[in-house]
């Protein structure tokens, strides 16, 4: 299969739109992760010593 070069142009400020959506996305996903990570806790707060204990943890992993 032969390559071919790719010379196409992109309509004027496309690039500048796309880095707009990409951090727009990167923050997005930074809450989603950031929340994740707080309802895990959360749950995890919940638990007991023993029940921390049987899953490998203690309270001071939860920090």
């Amino acid at each position: 299969m032969a390559m071919q070069a790719n010379t196409m142009t992109v309509p004027f400020g496309a690039v500048a739109v796309l880095r707009a959506v990409n951090v727009f996305q990167s923050a997005v996903e930074a809450v989603r992760d950031w929340n994740n990570q707080r309802q895990t806790l959360k749950a995890l707060s919940g638990l007991s010593d023993h029940q921390l204990a049987d899953i490998g943890l203690n309270r001071g992993d939860l920090i």
